[in-house]
């Protein structure tokens, strides 16, 4: 195992009704100034946002609002938001949606508290030094931003999506409540479940070092969202899934399931963020698309992490080689995103990349990740090319 620091400081308020608690755990803050930022009109149109109004009245909180964040959340509305911040005095960001908000508050959070570019932190050529307060109302279980460390930004010149890591990111709070997830159409509901899968399989398949305890815990988190993603399919007013789902993906994102480990192979995201950036897909969606091929190409330098995944999360029998148990494994997941409607290659995903434009992400790719990525396997840019090849 490896040494590790365990950093979750976000207050989570779970359940019914707890929206009714924003302005109280703002007020909590010290701070007397909020941007609310949020998504679409179905905010709106559910009412959730008036609630949220009147909560924060109820508390003497003023507050601004910025509504238009789409997934693949875009700089120039981070731009926007830092401008309507400063010239409105905001000292306290609260999201009210999922991941793209929240991770779009975080951006703004970063450039109202730092000199200079934004962008300059998801490029990686500095780095911040504080950040804004963030709270959140969330509203989609998948991204895990609401406890993580972790945001996501697409320039739009280019449609270059990157991502920054800081702890200083850490939301303050995050109300959470199931309800809240059920107006959610199906594809979005399966798209965040394969994320929440993701995030903890991107911390499973390490090589150098697991911890038993660790890896127990992400084995259960997976088998519960494989159980209540179909619960869901069937029956997406089950508030019992739903709060499973919901708990399992600020779980998967937090830090947890990576303790003892290097850190984890966050390859499959890094070829997915330049899916994403090209195509503009959805981001559950794109991890599934090329989650098999990966698997398969790095299969024989974790061989043990897939065997066991196999047994232990997809329930395969132990009969045969290793290797055979290990590609049973991966068989099983892929057939888990096909139940739940997710593709299993780009084709499904419904795009069809020429040859150029995969040695396009490829080359994004190695660059973004400074010129090679992965855990389970080092991945440069040829394997990288190699993957998304088998992805098509």
């Amino acid at each position: 195992m490896f040494q590790f620091t365990y950093h979750t400081p976000t207050k989570v308020v779970f359940g019914k009704d707890t929206k009714q608690q924003t302005g109280r755990l703002v007020k909590e803050t010290g701070c007397r100034r909020v941007l609310i930022h949020y998504g679409g009109g179905s905010a709106e149109r559910s009412g959730l946002l008036a609630q949220i109004r009147a909560s924060l009245e109820s508390e003497g909180i003023s507050y601004v609002e910025l509504g238009g964040v789409v997934p693949n959340p875009r700089l120039s509305l981070v731009y926007e938001g830092i401008e309507l911040c400063r010239r409105e005095k905001v000292d306290f960001l609260l999201a009210v949606g999922g991941g793209s908000v929240i991770d779009s508050c975080k951006a703004i959070g970063y450039g109202l508290t730092n000199e200079g570019d934004v962008w300059d932190f998801y490029e990686h050529t500095r780095q911040a030094s504080a950040c804004m307060p963030v709270g959140v109302v969330l509203t989609i279980a998948a991204a895990g931003s609401e406890m993580s460390n972790s945001s996501v930004i697409t320039k739009d010149e280019g449609m270059v999506k990157r991502g920054y890591n800081n702890d200083i990111c850490r939301p303050v709070f995050a109300v959470m409540d199931p309800v809240l997830t059920m107006t959610l159409p199906a594809y979005q509901t399966a798209c965040g479940c394969t994320d929440i899968l993701m995030h903890t399989m991107e911390r499973y398949f390490t090589n150098g070092g697991n911890m038993e305890l660790t890896d127990a815990i992400a084995e259960a988190l997976m088998r519960t969202v494989l159980t209540n993603a179909l619960i869901l399919k069937k029956d997406p007013d089950n508030y019992d899934a739903r709060a499973e789902i919901l708990w399992a993906g600020s779980l998967s994102h937090n830090g947890l399931t990576g303790c003892g480990n290097d850190g984890g192979d966050f390859a499959t995201h890094g070829l997915e963020h330049e899916i994403g950036g090209m195509f503009d897909v959805a981001h559950g969606a794109g991890l599934a698309a090329v989650w098999g091929s990966w698997a398969r190409y790095v299969l024989k330098d974790c061989m043990p992490r897939f065997s066991k995944f196999a047994r232990n999360v997809m329930g395969v029998a132990q009969q045969g080689s290793e290797e055979e148990i290990a590609l049973k494994g991966i068989e099983a997941m892929e057939d888990f995103y096909r139940s739940i409607d997710m593709p299993t290659n780009m084709r499904e995903l419904g795009i069809a990349p020429t040859e150029e434009q995969m040695k396009t992400m490829a080359h994004m790719c190695s660059l973004a990740a400074g010129g090679c990525k992965g855990s389970a396997r080092k991945l440069y840019e040829e394997d990288m090319l190699e993957i998304y090849r088998m992805a098509l």
